[in-house]
């Protein structure tokens, strides 16, 4: 009987069961997960990948919001390693807290789309204490993550994600690998949190505003998007040329705006 048989998918929850075990099989080749590492799941639902990822780590996080899926996660998992189930919402979990002193964490995850962007920016914020990510996402999601300035897909996700990590696509999955299908394309993602920040971010507070505000109104030159922020004068003193708009941006450039913003009282 297939594992995924006995529980229907939770469309508040956003859930999408894997279930091909080729596709099964390549995210695990792409995590290569080793014994002693400290890996964390997010959204393990039935087990997919989590019962892979427990025999080949021997010890296994899992962070879960649907209760109803605890029990059969454990059943499935019984003698396979140690599995601790964190019964939590992974927007508010504190990863950090299951680093302590030991190897950075490797985190990995079926993600459910809707709230995808919002947990990529919670995890940014922890970067420090992770060694990769390894996640299936909406193909749409993927591709801005990992778009480049004068690409359709580049915004905000783009210039925030490639500031902290590199970004690599992976590989695409069609919604035939899960149950129910979704009515989108996936996609496997890499994120690789960077030892050494490519450009430095005088206040990344401030950095993020820009970003922000620049692509609020993305069709629009600078001079118009950053209005209320900076003006022609700051910009140009930023060695950017107000008439461009966010899109043509570099992750450079955005960095010597955010530099040259005022600094507020």
């Amino acid at each position: 009987m297939s594992v995924v048989a006995r529980h229907s998918p939770r469309k508040r929850f956003g859930q999408h069961f894997l279930h091909d075990p080729d596709i099964i099989a390549r995210i695990i080749a792409a995590i290569h997960p080793k014994p002693g590492e400290c890996l964390v799941e997010i959204g393990p639902g039935l087990g997919a990948l989590t019962r892979p990822l427990l025999q080949a780590v021997g010890e296994l996080d899992v962070v879960e919001l649907d209760r109803d899926l605890l029990a059969p996660l454990r059943s499935r998992c019984a003698g396979l390693g140690i599995l601790r189930i964190h019964q939590a919402d992974a927007l508010e979990f504190n990863f950090a807290a299951l680093h302590g002193h030991g190897p950075r964490l490797r985190v990995a995850g079926n993600l459910p789309y809707n709230i995808s962007t919002p947990l990529l920016f919670h995890l940014l914020t922890q970067a420090e204490h992770l060694h990769d990510l390894h996640f299936m996402l909406q193909q749409e999601v993927v591709e801005r993550m990992a778009a480049s300035p004068g690409d359709p897909a580049y915004g905000r996700l783009s210039v925030m994600l490639q500031y902290r990590c590199r970004v690599e696509c992976l590989f695409t999955v069609g919604p035939e690998a899960f149950r129910p299908p979704p009515k989108v394309r996936s996609a496997v993602v890499r994120l690789v949190p960077r030892e050494t920040l490519p450009v430095v971010v005088q206040d990344e507070r401030r950095f993020a505003e820009v970003v922000r505000q620049a692509f609020s109104q993305r069709r629009k030159t600078l001079r118009n998007s950053l209005n209320g922020l900076l003006d022609a004068a700051h910009i140009e003193a930023a060695g950017v040329d107000p008439g461009a708009r966010p899109e043509t941006l570099d992750l450079a450039a955005f960095v010597a705006l955010s530099n040259v913003l005022p600094i507020r009282s």
